[in-house]
This record gives C-alpha cells, sequence and structure tokens, in this order.
C-alpha cells in the first residue's frame, strides 16, 4: 500500500516538469509527511469549458490542482468514506463501484519526491524511503473525483469536495522484501496515455499501464531506512528523509537498491 509520501517540490518545478499550468493558487507547500485527509497536489488533463459549463472537444489542458487524499465516491452518503480509500489496488479498480467510474473519466498523477513503506518484522516496524536515484519526481498513478451532498443545510460544502485515491500494484523485485504492495509509478512515456480524457478505461492503452513497472523503472530507485520519526504525522521535517545509522537499522536488509547509486 501507499500510506505516506513526501512532496517537497515548489508547484512552478512540479508544472515545468510535468508540463503543466500551476492552478494550485499558491496552496501547495513542502510535505515531507503527507498522510491520509491531507490536501495532495495532482496533475490532470482536461477539456477547457466556456462560461456555459460546454467542454471544449479540441483543446485540452493540464493543470496542477489541489484535492484531498482519501476519495469520496460521488454516491457516498458521508465524506468519511474517503480516509478507508486512500489506494487502489490496480488489478481490480475497473470493476470496484468506488473506482471504476473515475478509472473511465478521472484519471491522474499524483507527484512525489518518494514514497515511505514499513517492513514489518515479529517486534518491529522499520521505515524505508523511495525515490528515485537522480531526484526526479515519481508520477503516481491516481484516480479523483468529484463529491456533494444532496443536502448541505451547514454550507460545508458549498463548491463540493474533489478527492483522489494512489492506485497500487505488487511490489517490483527488490521492493517485495519492504511489502507486497507499492505504488503504481508511471514513467514519462505513459503520462499522456493515463492523462488523456478521451481514452476510456477498456482502451488498450489504459489497461497496458494497470500493471506493476518495470524491472528497468525499479533500477532507476534507491531505497534506504530512514528514522521512525516518520511514524507520527506531527513529525514533518528534511531530517524524515535522512538515511538511518547501520547500527540504527533493524534486520537491515540486503537489496541492489540500498544506499546510493545503483551499480551499473
Amino acid at each position: 500500500m501507499c500510506g505516506r509520501y513526501a512532496s517537497i517540490k515548489a508547484p512552478a518545478d512540479l508544472a515545468d516538469e510535468f508540463r503543466a499550468v500551476d492552478a494550485t493558487d499558491g496552496a501547495a507547500t513542502a510535505d515531507y509527511n503527507v498522510a491520509p485527509t491531507k490536501q495532495i497536489v495532482t496533475v490532470v488533463e482536461r477539456h477547457p469549458r466556456d462560461v456555459d459549463g460546454t467542454p471544449d472537444p479540441d483543446r485540452t489542458e493540464r493543470t496542477l490542482r489541489m484535492v484531498r487524499w482519501g476519495l469520496v465516491p460521488s454516491w457516498a452518503k458521508d465524506p468519511k468514506a474517503g480516509a478507508r480509500m486512500i489506494n487502489a489496488r490496480s488489478e481490480s479498480v475497473a470493476t470496484k463501484p468506488a473506482f471504476r467510474r473515475a478509472l473511465n473519466a478521472r484519471r491522474c498523477l499524483i507527484p512525489a519526491d518518494g514514497w515511505f513503506e514499513w517492513q514489518r518484522g515479529p517486534e518491529h516496524k522499520q521505515p524505508y524511503y523511495t525515490h528515485y536515484s537522480d531526484g526526479s519526481s515519481l508520477a503516481m498513478a491516481g484516480l479523483w473525483e468529484f463529491w456533494k451532498p444532496k443536502d448541505d443545510p451547514d454550507g460545508q460544502y458549498p463548491d463540493g469536495l474533489v478527492t483522489a485515491t494512489v492506485l497500487t500494484t505488487e511490489a517490483v523485485g527488490p521492493l517485495a522484501q519492504v511489502h507486497d504492495r507499492m505504488p503504481l509509478v508511471l514513467p514519462a512515456s505513459a503520462w499522456d496515455a493515463w492523462l488523456d480524457p478521451d481514452a476510456h478505461a477498456d482502451s488498450d492503452a489504459v489497461a497496458a499501464l494497470l500493471r506493476p513497472p518495470s524491472e528497468q523503472l525499479v533500477a532507476n530507485l534507491e531505497l534506504r531506512p530512514v528514522s521512525p520519526l516518520v511514524n507520527s504525522v506531527r513529525n514533518n521535517g528534511p531530517e524524515l528523509l535522512d538515511p538511518l545509522q547501520p547500527e540504527d537499522v533493524r534486520e537491515p536488509l540486503q537489496l541492489d537498491l540500498l544506499a546510493g547509486p545503483n551499480p551499473k
């Protein structure tokens, strides 16, 4: 699963990297410990609409937008349902009622500098941080949804609520030693196909992306043990990404991805 990640880059840098327009209105800030229900940066691509709400089928706009992490289906009675839907399994997302509509029409990318996962031992949980060795942003496949209550007497949701979920898949190669699941990370060559607002879930282009990342992509990742400070959402600073000293690691892993550039 993916329950925590780091999102540090400034919106201007993300907009350049993902070839998008920044529409976060200054809401995006560096976050070293992104947790469920927080506001997160997403990359979406839509047909622009005129003043009457009619989309222009001949144009698309790719933008950075803020949404809440934890997808709330459009038919949910209560937005609290989103806390249980921070992840969607790529193997079954096309058939699950909570996600299938979003997969068909509301796919997004969720940029991350890296994600945290916990190796569980008999008496411990050791956090690890995984990121691209060259500092590029990870593009986690995501879905977004719009929710608005039928009745809102207190005016809590005048503009509705936009939420998102991170797709997960089977862990590839050495990453499986930490956890059997990982975010569905998409290479840059797949971004256009995933974001295409005219490609439906049953298209070959979309279906082909609902698979574990290639071994080549995983070979470009680095994995390092980090401090258990990340266990608490109250901790949020660059020290969460610092490598843990070898003597402090519980049951160290033997990984090619561990601590430093990968061998050529």
